[in-house]
């Protein structure tokens, strides 16, 4: 490989440059806004650092090959990190002096300084301003008449309570104690409800959701005059979870979808489930089936699908750009049905997602798959759905179900984004260790007392 790295003032003479020394097979690799010049790297002019590089085999002939230049928008829409200098060190002259009035010799200074002496104690001064009030008040009291004040008479006995009026007294004090419990624990469910409520909650589902759905239980059985016991509890929670995670609609891909997009984050899976599907199609279903990948960004991303394409014995097509689809479409016009790969990206940035969805727009009756990790936290899953959920969607398949023992994901995604359940993966053996999601099992999951 030939790897050469330049240093422009814009991505279109770097293009051109990369175009003349390496042929139109070249690939970027990198690109960062760098500063050159200047002192002590300020007052340096802007450049832009390109590394592009080419495969020595298409390098020795000459640069011809049948694949298609990368366009000058997808290669502008390669982020260019700045360069970002560390902030110069406060220098001491940037805090305020401290006054020297806190100075412990300031101090003592002032505590040696005599106070002045005032003249006369306090209790001569108080007499002084009360006395012209003192007698004012005594002058009237000397010409009346002194008042009689009666002595007071003592209340009667209060008579002792008997057995009876005990007992009652007693029985308010009890009607009191739990009036005073029940104001202090307002939300206290009844234990078998508890008891499942922190097994839901262990499992990483809602909170809120598990505890409306507990209220509505207890309702349930209130109304219906039944005991809430542990068997009950369970069975009625069961039904509800079916509620939320069973569709009429079909988990497997329809006989009439022509072109099946799969997206998802980084490290999902999403390459190695296309193959276990791409080979159940094919296997069990005996379709002709074609590859598209776009999946330019990771290393070797398109030799992994290359193999599985070899493997199967079926077409793939490699798009740079939405440009490139009609091309690939008709290339792949004689397949029943057509596997499109898409970059694993940051797509929590709401900007890959929208320059994703260019590359979901096709003819025909197509579905998009959500591929997410059942490892991933629910916190990121929704930040994740919540970006695709903005485009079109149709069904979501968990990947990784082997290596965790948490499926709350599924329930919160099924019933906070109302998405389809499709299939869901239990290993990396291809084209094993992939089945349609059977959402009772999941449930059963959900219930299951956790091994000690």
């Amino acid at each position: 490989m030939r790897v050469k790295r330049y240093v422009v003032d814009s991505m279109p003479d770097a293009l051109q440059k990369i175009r003349t020394d390496l042929g139109k097979d070249a690939v970027i690799l990198n690109t960062k806004e760098i500063r050159t010049g200047g002192f002590l790297g300020m007052f340096g002019k802007k450049k832009i650092e390109v590394i592009a590089a080419i495969d020595g085999a298409a390098a020795a002939s000459g640069g011809s090959s049948s694949r298609p230049a990368p366009s000058f928008a997808q290669q502008a829409q390669k982020p260019i990190m700045p360069n970002v200098q560390a902030p110069a060190r406060a220098h001491q002259s940037d805090f305020p002096e401290v006054p020297d009035v806190l100075a412990p010799s300031a101090l003592k200074q002032e505590a040696a300084t005599p106070q002045p002496v005032v003249e006369g104690s306090l209790r001569q001064r108080q007499q002084q301003a009360y006395a012209p009030v003192a007698a004012q008040v005594q002058a009237p009291a000397a010409t009346t008449a002194t008042a009689t004040v009666p002595a007071p008479t003592s209340a009667p006995a209060k008579p002792l309570l008997n057995e009876n009026q005990l007992m009652d007294e007693l029985k308010q004090m009890k009607e009191m104690m739990k009036r005073l419990t029940a104001t202090a624990e307002p939300d206290r469910m009844p234990e078998p409800l508890e008891k499942l409520e922190q097994l839901l909650c262990a499992q990483e589902v809602d909170p809120s959701f598990v505890r409306r759905m507990m209220e509505d239980v207890q309702s349930d059985l209130e109304a219906a005059g039944e005991p809430i016991t542990e068997e009950n509890a369970r069975q009625l929670v069961r039904a509800k979870l079916g509620q939320t995670l069973h569709s009429e609609q079909s988990k497997h891909i329809s006989d009439q979808t022509r072109v099946v997009h799969f997206v998802g984050p980084t490290g999902v899976g999403k390459t190695t489930t296309i193959a276990k599907l791409a080979a159940d199609q094919v296997l069990k279903y005996h379709r002709k089936v074609g590859f598209i990948t776009s999946d330019t960004y990771r290393i070797a991303a398109i030799e992994q699908l290359k193999t599985y394409a070899t493997i199967l014995n079926v077409p793939l097509e490699v798009v740079f750009s939405p440009q490139d689809l009609a091309k690939a479409f008709t290339n792949l016009a004689d397949c029943d049905v057509i596997f499109m790969d898409t970059a694993g990206r940051n797509f929590r940035n709401e900007m890959y997602v929208s320059e994703l969805n260019s590359l979901l727009k096709t003819q025909g009756k197509s579905e998009t798959i959500l591929v997410l990790s059942l490892t991933t936290k629910y916190r990121d899953i929704q930040a994740i759905t919540n970006n695709f959920s903005k485009f079109k969607l149709d069904k979501v398949l968990f990947t990784k179900m082997d290596e965790t023992d948490s499926y709350g994901a599924i329930v919160n995604v099924v019933n906070e984004f109302s998405l389809q359940l499709s299939y869901v993966t239990t290993g990396q053996n291809v084209p094993d260790d992939i089945v349609e999601l059977n959402e009772w099992q999941v449930i059963d999951l959900l219930l299951e007392e956790p091994q000690t």
